[in-house]
């Protein structure tokens, strides 16, 4: 008559005929005021007034005694009570909800008026892993209910095994998981889980994504070479999985193209370099760290390369390896395989460890550099002749004497006579400009006075004037 939402009072009424033990009559009045929920797979548990029902159910029930007499049914009931702790541990021990009236109200009440995820959250808390799990692949419900639902209470009750053994014995290929395990990886990589994130790759036998994580295991955080040495373990398994995969896409090339749809791919070809990486990696660790632990290193990078990063950063850990080696000569051979390996701009490279030898005031080792890239086989006619110009522009702080012993090296007298006039060395550039064919001297023979000139160096000028 007031006009008000009746819906309180069936709630209510509801309750009180649960509380009662009138089953069917609560669900008569439940029937009038409860609703099923717009979507099945919201990420949530569905209504407050649901919720309330199935917590009441669930807090009263008692284990299923069927007895012909109340003293044996009085000492069963005792029985039980003292052998479970809650009634959970009697689903174990039942192995199926369905023995008990109060957990098939509950049911009727979920599928009824509750969503996936309510129903998912009610089998886990009852120990009946292998139900959600199939009600998740029946209704086909989304992969946030999985996480949610199944995976995230899984590890963090420590049953993850038993959730990968289940999956396993519905589906022996993991298929139909697919979507969910990708997801739950996911998940795991936006949370830092690195540790179970690898323990599930490994489960889905996705050996490519293992051995990336593998390499993340290998680089996060360290902040020396002395370190990487000790995580080398990481590197062999990276090396594992690689060849694990590349046996297995081998196996499975003649049979169906179905097969490992949801594990990473990636080509023989890149697999091998890859392989290849590690391989050199290796190589690079163990040299580094031989020269940390000797106290030849001298570099303190903030951020340590590896080969596993830009090209970039591959070219860094070439300048390294040369610049912390015993001598120049120790650690090129390794650098010219990294820069041959990854087609790294080679000159580039030298030119950075020039300058970095002139910093450090090693002008003798420059020229030993000099002689490595001559012998290594593949250096341009020029490429000596511009790591010294590129590093002239430190010129300042080289001492004369090694300067010219630097700018002597270079084969090009063009490029000698460049890099004397970079060094305002504008006499030494007058000698070299008039031994060249007579038009060009001319050419160099001017442009040496005009420097002279501008930078007042009368002597300079007069000699070149008298010359020309």
């Amino acid at each position: 008559k007031s006009g008000l939402d009746p819906g309180g009072a069936w709630h209510a009424w509801g309750m009180a005929c649960l509380k009662a033990g009138n089953l069917n009559s609560a669900r008569e009045k439940f029937n009038r005021c409860l609703k099923p929920p717009m979507d099945l797979n919201q990420l949530n548990h569905g209504s407050r007034l649901v919720q309330d029902v199935i917590q009441y159910l669930e807090s009263t029930v008692k284990p299923v005694l069927i007895a012909d007499d109340d003293y044996f049914a009085t000492l069963r009931e005792l029985e039980a009570t003292v052998r479970t702790r809650s009634l959970s541990l009697e689903m174990m021990c039942e192995g199926k909800i369905q023995h008990n009236s109060y957990y098939q109200e509950c049911l009727f009440y979920l599928h009824s008026y509750g969503t996936n995820l309510a129903i998912i959250s009610f089998y886990m808390r009852h120990d009946c892993m292998r139900e959600a799990l199939l009600h998740l692949l029946n209704k086909e419900s989304p992969s946030e209910v999985f996480i949610e639902g199944i995976f995230i209470p899984s590890y963090e009750s420590g049953k993850l095994h038993m959730l990968e053994n289940l999956l396993e014995t519905i589906d022996p290929g993991l298929e139909s998981w697919g979507v969910y395990l990708i997801a739950a990886c996911k998940y795991l990589q936006r949370k830092n889980y690195y540790h179970i994130l690898y323990e599930l790759q490994q489960f889905m036998k996705d050996h490519v994504r293992a051995a990336m994580t593998c390499i993340r295991f290998f680089t996060h955080g360290a902040k020396s070479y002395t370190e990487l040495g000790g995580k080398q373990t990481w590197l062999l398994k990276i090396k594992d999985h690689l060849k694990v995969y590349l046996q297995e896409v081998s196996r499975s090339s003649g049979r169906k193209k179905m097969a490992f749809t949801f594990r990473k791919k990636m080509s023989a070809t890149d697999v091998s370099r890859h392989i290849n990486t590690v391989d050199l990696q290796m190589e690079v660790t163990k040299f580094l760290h031989q020269c940390e632990s000797s106290g030849t290193s001298q570099t303190t990078d903030s951020s340590l390369p590896t080969l596993f990063g830009s090209n970039n950063m591959k070219m860094d850990v070439a300048c390294k390896v040369i610049l912390e080696g015993k001598n120049i000569e120790e650690g090129f051979g390794i650098a010219f395989r990294v820069l041959q390996d990854f087609q790294l701009e080679a000159t580039e490279v030298y030119s950075k460890v020039a300058k970095q030898l002139v910093k450090q005031q090693k002008y003798s080792e420059i020229r030993q550099l000099l002689k490595c890239v001559n012998e290594s086989g593949v250096a341009a006619k020029n490429d000596g002749d511009n790591i010294i110009l590129n590093c002239l522009n430190e010129f300042k702080n080289i001492p004369a004497e090694d300067l010219d012993n630097l700018i002597q090296d270079m084969d090009s007298d063009e490029n000698k006579i460049q890099a004397y006039m970079m060094c305002h060395k504008l006499r030494s550039a007058y000698l070299v400009s008039v031994r060249q064919e007579k038009a060009r001297a001319v050419q160099l023979v001017q442009h040496v006075r005009q420097l002279a000139e501008s930078s007042g160096d009368d002597v300079v000028k007069a000699i070149c004037a008298q010359w020309l």
